[in-house]
């Protein structure tokens, strides 16, 4: 039977996944981090295997590449126990990022994925990634025919000026 808690606990872990996906668009590494237990592994196909705060560092490096990036979350299963502080879900999600080709023009980078997620619960009360296992169900990488896109200033977004709930800041949930 889903408790009360367990409830809570699930819309925490959605806002989990939610954060990511802003976090990645508005190259935010400071909220990344703060998004993963300080033990956590993050398994991205064949880009990056290992520490989460790795990987938040090979992203970070990725940022001045990337002037387009969106994550769109789709179907989020959640399994958790409360009382355990865990839980495990699977995210479907549509990331569609625009990156340098190998001949200096845009690519389309478009991708069907699936986040195998373990969350806990941290001495904070606040839920956090411990382990993460992305899949590609559908990858399509292609030349860009739009007008060309330029690098955004991630911290003018207009998002920090008219959101002003601590939610929406930039940097760690803190």
């Amino acid at each position: 039977m889903t408790t009360l808690d367990d409830l809570i606990a699930k819309h925490a872990i959605r806002d989990l996944a939610l954060l990511y996906a802003r976090g990645v668009d508005r190259k935010d590494g400071a909220l990344l981090r703060d998004l993963y237990t300080d033990d956590a592994t993050d398994t991205h196909g064949d880009s990056f295997d290992g520490p989460a705060a790795a990987y938040c560092d090979f992203l970070e490096r990725s940022f001045p590449h990337m002037p387009y990036s969106g994550h769109h979350i789709c179907n989020h299963l959640i399994a958790v126990d409360s009382a355990a502080g865990t839980g495990c879900g699977e995210v479907y999600a549509i990331a569609w990022h625009i990156i340098p080709g190998a001949d200096g023009t845009q690519q389309e980078d478009l991708m069907t994925v699936r986040y195998i997620d373990t969350y806990r619960r941290c001495a904070d009360g606040g839920w956090r990634f411990a382990w993460r296992v992305v899949t590609y169900d559908l990858r399509l990488r292609r030349p860009y025919v739009g007008a060309p896109i330029s690098q955004p200033d991630a911290a003018a977004d207009p998002s920090y000026a008219e959101l002003t709930m601590r939610l929406f800041a930039r940097g760690a949930r803190g």
